[in-house]
């Protein structure tokens, strides 16, 4: 697949000829389940100007039914484009394929969609991630030149490094969020995933700057990302993280760090807090928003209505169309946000959302990067993980993230015994994407000089 680099300096005439190829392989390879099939049925290779980006289904783009993969939205057509998409267009991309995920971004394994589930690119036995695994397996297969996804507590970084892609988290407040369909205000992000560190930049600068329709926007300068190559930093490697993981994906990280070690870069070890605090604090924090922000969702001002023989009844079978984890999380926020509990569980994890922010900023007083594993094992099987708590930890390395605020990246840097993609990802301090997107460069650089 061509990169996003490349596609930019094309006519017109050849991006139409791409977009037709992209729109014919998708319609071949509609068993990946990465673009959502009604949107293949119709003709693609006619629509709009511009350098095709495929978009998650929980980005409004104008014209578009947006779903969220949820049956309770189905017919819902956004009015509007998002700020995201607005500076795509005027950026020479334009929104191309709507891509599947988990319902309401709420899952790890987009196995909780209304249209089924999306297939790794890699084995179709085993899950692309979640919630963004449409967009990061259409990446990863070649049936897209890049794509947009949102990322709340790893949603963007754990299924690129199942897929094998590159996949960015930007510092809170660094990306509007107008447009996008909240899940938890404080934590989602939206950002790039595409097949290398460069094409990732280049569509973080375009994404990237204050918006006074959103109100969680940064107010603060936006420099574009430039490269440079003889920077020498200071990485500091999380050592009980590392140890965690499956062996494949430590020996893989461990052969990174020793390569950068030997370029001059200097390392630094340390652990964090079990990452467990970081999973708890999450799950109380995320779902205590998702119940709110989910509350509008009842069929009077959109979406899926369906009739009952009074008010409540309506608004009942109308929010039974919610999935079984949607529903999860929206009981789970309810009972941390009431009366007798929000001392108990949402302001204690507010307390320790703090303690993690304080002990990334002591992390970044010492080092200009952090380094750890994406996810502890590689992408796992459809249907292997029947306890929900045991989905939850597939997102352990990534959580804290969020939490603090900070900007992360996930990129591959080989493969385990069974051919799947490891990732690794990098983190960087608040507002700090240069120097990020420079390391992620430099190791980009050394994996593929071990190949």
């Amino acid at each position: 697949m061509i990169t996003l680099k490349k596609a930019l300096t094309l006519s017109s005439e050849e991006l139409k000829e791409i977009k037709k190829d992209i729109n014919n392989k998708a319609k071949e390879n509609k068993k990946l389940g990465g673009y959502i099939e009604q949107f293949l049925d119709t003709d693609l290779a006619e629509s709009g100007e511009g350098v095709p980006v495929a978009i998650k289904d929980n980005i409004n783009v104008k014209g578009w039914e947006i779903t969220c993969s949820s049956k309770i939205l189905r017919g819902y057509v956004s009015p509007y484009n998002a700020t995201v998409i607005e500076k795509m267009l005027n950026s020479g991309l334009s929104p191309f394929g709507r891509c599947n995920m988990d319902e309401f971004a709420m899952g790890s394994s987009t196995e909780t969609s209304q249209y089924g589930k999306t297939l790794n690119p890699y084995n179709s036995n085993c899950v692309p991630g979640g919630s963004s695994g449409g967009s990061a397996a259409v990446v990863g297969a070649g049936l897209a030149i890049a794509a947009l996804g949102s990322d709340t507590g790893g949603s963007i970084r754990q299924p690129a490094a199942f897929c094998g892609v590159v996949g960015m988290k930007p510092t809170y407040g660094r990306v509007s969020r107008y447009g996008l369909t909240a899940f938890s205000s404080s934590l989602d992000q939206i950002g790039p995933i595409t097949q290398n560190v460069e094409d990732a930049a280049i569509l973080y600068n375009i994404l990237a700057g204050f918006d006074k329709n959103d109100s969680t926007s940064a107010p603060v300068e936006n420099k574009k990302i430039e490269f440079y190559t003889n920077k020498k930093f200071k990485i500091a490697v999380i050592d009980n993280y590392i140890d965690e993981a499956d062996e494949d994906i430590k020996k893989a990280i461990l052969d990174v760090i020793k390569e950068l070690e030997k370029e001059g870069h200097t390392i630094i070890h340390k652990n964090l807090m079990n990452s467990k605090m970081d999973v708890a604090t999450y799950y109380i924090v995320a779902t205590a928003e998702a119940s709110s922000n989910l509350s509008r969702f009842d069929g009077m001002r959109y979406g899926n209505r369906i009739e009952g023989k009074d008010l409540k009844e309506t608004y009942k079978l109308t929010r039974t169309q919610f999935g079984e984890e949607v529903k999860r999380r929206i009981m789970l926020g309810t009972f941390v946000l009431s009366s007798g509990y929000y001392d108990a569980y949402y302001i204690k994890a507010m307390k320790v959302r703090h303690l993690i922010k304080n002990e990334f900023d002591k992390l970044f007083s010492e080092a200009d990067l952090v380094l750890t594993p994406v996810t502890p094992t590689t992408a796992f099987e459809f249907g292997s993980k029947k306890d929900p708590l045991e989905m939850y930890l597939s997102d352990i390395y990534t959580i804290g993230v969020n939490l603090a605020g900070v900007p992360a990246i996930s990129l591959p840097v080989g493969k385990d015994g069974k051919n799947l993609p490891i990732g690794m990802q990098l983190i960087a301090k608040h507002f700090d994407e240069e120097t990020l997107f420079n390391g992620a460069k430099i190791v980009e650089n050394i994996v593929k000089e071990e190949k």
